[in-house]
């Protein structure tokens, strides 16, 4: 077997530069050294103890030091024993130690960590962010875990958030969503401070909405304190439903007029408000229809400027209901035909039909008396606000 192998050897007292073998190529594009073999093309090994000098070691001017190709697997395959890291890239300026490029569909850096608690990809800065990421239309940072405590965890190791979500276009800072079963989009927990804190500048600090679900927002406290306290004002835009007491320290303010309460109504016929209700022997309500009728019951709440403040027995039966003012300011129909009405007269049920009329004769009025009235009527029908005073 012939010997085609090349040995370059220097000895001690060569110059350390001095290289054992060198190949230059003196056109353009070509290798200085080509190496081919069925094994490696080139073995590069450093037996200066302690030297820290490497294996192989390339420079260039413009293009990389090293460059390594493969075509079906890996173009750099780097191992270490002892070593910190099995590979080290360290920029002299200020361009990254490891820039990953992928032209396919893979990732542009992969770290795998067959180990137990360790990183695939570990990255840490003196000032700037340990790890970045940026997309120009996905995710900045894709994480998943198939069975640990969590896909993201972050550890502010000092009085820093946990988490900081900025957006700085039109969508959440943090956006949290749950595709399991009763499970939070977002869950906060804290020993000692609020599980979950919202604020804003110029904008509500929390904002929830449901689709369907029970409620927007729900609240329990698991203990004997309070569900929700509210430091300023309450604003209920709909129905405030209470299955429970109603404990008030305060005034009660009421912006409308009347206490009212809702009867069933005979025949089932709605009745306008402002109409006099008397009682029938069914215990049902119909629009009066004599004078000095003691069966009177009040008023229909409603009419003109006046809406009920309170209406009682609120519920749901299968008689027409409607609310009639017991107490307090309501409009009514009344008829000065039969008098004139001044202000602070007492009225009563008069022959027309769901009218009131001031008294003429007080020994008919006790007991058919419906209120008082304050402002005027000097002749016709019309409709006055009264004081309801039953009597």
């Amino acid at each position: 077997m012939s010997n085609r192998n090349l040995i370059g050897e220097t000895d001690e007292t060569d110059a350390p530069e001095t290289a054992a073998v060198r190949g230059t190529h003196a056109a353009a594009g070509g290798p200085g050294v080509l190496g081919v073999s069925k094994a490696n093309g080139v073995i590069g090994r450093s037996t200066g103890d302690g030297l820290g000098s490497a294996g192989v070691f390339g420079e260039a001017t413009d293009g990389p030091g090293v460059s390594a190709a493969s075509v079906s697997s890996v173009g750099v395959d780097a191992k270490s024993q002892t070593g910190p890291a099995a590979l080290r890239a360290v920029h002299a300026g200020n361009g990254p130690g490891v820039l990953g490029v992928s032209k396919g569909n893979g990732e542009g850096v992969h770290g795998i960590c067959q180990g137990s608690g360790f990183s695939g990809v570990f990255g840490e800065s003196a000032t700037g962010p340990g790890v970045s990421a940026a997309s120009v239309s996905s995710v900045g940072v894709d994480a998943k875990s198939q069975n640990g405590p969590a896909a993201v965890r972050a550890v502010h190791a000092g009085n820093g958030p946990g988490v900081l979500g900025v957006s700085r276009g039109n969508a959440e800072g943090v956006h949290g969503v749950c595709q399991g079963n009763g499970f939070s989009g977002v869950f906060g927990e804290s020993a000692t401070g609020p599980g979950v804190s919202g604020s804003s500048t110029s904008s509500v600090g929390v904002d929830a909405k449901s689709q369907s679900g029970p409620a927007a927002l729900r609240a329990v406290h698991a203990g004997n304190g309070v569900a929700g306290l509210f430091g300023g004002d309450v604003r209920i835009t709909r129905t405030l439903l209470v299955e429970g007491d109603i404990d008030v320290h305060g005034d009660i303010r009421l912006a409308n007029a009347d206490c009212a309460e809702d009867f069933d109504i005979a025949d089932g016929t709605a009745v306008e408000p402002g109409t006099v209700m008397v009682l029938n022997d069914a215990g049902e309500l119909t629009p009066s229809g004599r004078a000095y009728d003691k069966r009177v019951a009040g008023v229909v709440s409603g009419a003109g400027a006046y809406k009920p403040g309170i209406v009682l027995d609120k519920r749901q039966t299968s008689a027409l209901r409607q609310p009639i003012a017991l107490l307090g300011k309501v409009f009514c129909k009344v008829d000065a035909q039969f008098s004139a009405i001044a202000v602070g007269d007492l009225l009563t049920t008069s022959p027309t039909p769901g009218h009131a009329m001031a008294t003429n004769d007080p020994s008919k009025a006790f007991g058919a008396v419906v209120g008082k009235a304050l402002r005027p009527l000097a002749s016709g029908q019309g409709l006055i606000p009264i004081l309801i005073a039953l009597q």
